[in-house]
């Protein structure tokens, strides 16, 4: 006897397939299938969870995405496998780490022959489709659909199987825009599909709507605890690293002060200002000329200039942000107007986690909290217990063989992720899983890097051990009793024990994950 299982909208049936003896000429009643679920992965882009509101941010309110945790499953221990764009997207259209797949860093090639969830789902009857960033070098295969966005958030260019295509307008909006019309337009209606709306917000450089622009002026951003870390007791390579708000952000391209002519970086701010229209260039030049010319009255050295700098760089990531909870919003409500919600899982995630000031950084890439989480939210209306959590260990890794059973079908033999489904379908309130395994591969150099140093680590329900295998030292933490990261435990003689277990813990996983990269221990 062989068991399928597969889902509804009402709730998860299971079919039992069973052969039985019959006499000849009897007439055998096949039953119809159930119809599968069509699936929405909404992506954002360096979305930290303290900047979503149903994690609990004191930063801003996402009302949209936290209309989806009311009525699904939210993760709350919810990580990536290395925190950077490109191989995050190669992890969950694979289900394999970063070694296996080909897409290290961002240069590195993705593995394009390697089955995907895409592709399996496309041969199995899907309808797919992929709209927004992408960030592999090959096209996004396994998608009937795709278009992708190249460049800036105003004006980008779409890429598509007919050629690239420069647009009008705000690529948020844009990408919305575009999900909706394959909706709409497009989309077969005799099938079930699967939709991948992938944001560029809020990467680098938080240039927000124009709409968006007076959003929280006037008002004082609460500034994290750590943001003047002098990063004491850990690896050389965490003061090293070239994403410090103090010294780091680029005056024009970050910062939004005057283009003065002088380098690389204010010819790429002038770049990104091309554009705009000239009513996009007035309302700019409107909520940013009076804030510039209160700088420079004000002669801000030291920390009060470090605290201007998190004001303005935190505030633009927010605002971009707000545009993405629009565009959320959009679609969830199209798919109420199509009457398409009953039928359909929308999944809420990012590609990494963020720093939001943490540490005294932006920007992502190491393994400590704020990059390694990411939000992760499912709604799937009929299977999951509206407003309900999961504190279980999750990665992006998981993510391939969950959207494979939740359309019925088997993950590849290869993936290294675990499907979330039992979790969603409260069979079960955890995984087989003791531990999470990172691997940060990328090591860049020069100005417009950020020179964070290679290392990997395992991460358990409490504690962290992290190896910076270039510049070979450790860091060790108890997230219990230190949740931001501060008191690196390595070399404290009362935590031998603790120390061992990680080290063995670490060489287990390794070799469990078949990852023979970067300098062993």
């Amino acid at each position: 006897m062989s068991k399928l299982r597969l889902f509804t909208s009402q709730a998860a049936l299971l079919i039992i397939a069973s052969s039985a003896t019959a006499s000849v000429g009897a007439r055998c009643d096949r039953r119809p299938e159930p119809k599968r679920p069509n699936i929405v992965l909404l992506y954002g882009d360096d979305h930290a969870q303290s900047a979503v509101g149903s994690y609990g941010s004191i930063l801003c309110k996402t009302p949209r995405i936290d209309r989806l945790a009311s009525e699904g499953m939210r993760f709350t221990e919810s990580f990536v496998t290395n925190s950077i764009c490109g191989p995050a997207r190669a992890v969950v259209l694979t289900g394999l780490h970063s070694h296996l797949n080909g897409k290290r860093t961002n240069g590195a090639g993705f593995l394009d022959d390697l089955p995907t969830f895409a592709k399996t789902l496309q041969a199995s009857g899907y309808q797919t489709a992929m709209v927004g960033k992408w960030h592999i070098q090959s096209p996004p295969n396994g998608f009937d659909h795709w278009r992708v966005l190249q460049g800036s958030y105003y004006s980008p260019t779409w890429k598509t199987p007919e050629g690239n295509t420069k647009a009008s307008g705000y690529c948020t909006d844009l990408i919305t825009d575009e999900t909706l019309r394959w909706l709409r337009e497009e989309r077969d209606p005799e099938k079930p599909f699967m939709i991948w709306v992938s944001h560029k917000a809020a990467h680098r450089s938080w240039e927000p709507a124009t709409r968006h622009l007076g959003l929280y002026e006037g008002q004082r951003v609460p500034e994290p605890s750590s943001l003047f870390d002098d990063h004491d007791g850990r690896s050389a390579g965490a003061s090293a690293a070239q994403m410090t708000i103090a010294r780091d952000l680029f005056p024009a391209y970050d910062l939004k002060l005057p283009i003065t002519g002088e380098g690389i970086l204010d010819d790429r701010a002038q770049g990104h200002l091309n554009g705009m229209s000239p009513e996009q260039l007035e309302a700019w030049e409107q909520a940013y000329g009076p804030r510039n010319e209160a700088l420079a009255q004000a002669q801000l050295t030291g920390d009060e200039l470090v605290r201007w700098k998190y004001q303005r760089y935190i505030k633009d990531y927010l605002r971009c942000l707000a545009a993405l909870d629009e565009g959320v919003g959009r679609v969830v409500d199209a798919l109420d107007e199509l009457g398409l919600a009953e039928d359909t899982i929308v999944i809420y995630t990012s590609d990494q986690g963020f720093f939001l000031g943490e540490h005294g950084w932006y920007d992502k890439r190491w393994m400590y909290e704020p990059s390694m989480r990411t939000p992760l939210i499912v709604r799937w209306p009929g299977v999951t217990q509206a407003g309900s959590t999961s504190d279980a260990l999750v990665q992006n890794l998981d993510l391939a063989p969950t959207l494979l059973e939740m359309g019925g079908e088997q993950a590849q033999p290869q993936m290294q992720g675990m499907s979330l489904v039992p979790l969603l379908t409260q069979e079960s309130e955890s995984l087989p899983r003791e531990a999470l395994y990172y691997h940060y591969h990328q090591r860049d150099s020069g100005r417009l890097s950020h020179m964070v140093e290679p290392h990997y680590g395992v991460r358990t329900s409490r504690y962290k051990l992290m190896y910076v295998y270039g510049l070979e030292t450790f860091e060790l933490y108890d997230l219990q009793a230190d949740p931001g990261e501060m008191n690196n435990l390595w070399g404290d003689e009362s935590q031998s024990v603790l120390q061992a277990k990680m080290l063995a813990m670490l060489s287990q996983v390794r070799k469990d994950y078949g990852d023979e990269t970067g300098k062993p221990f």
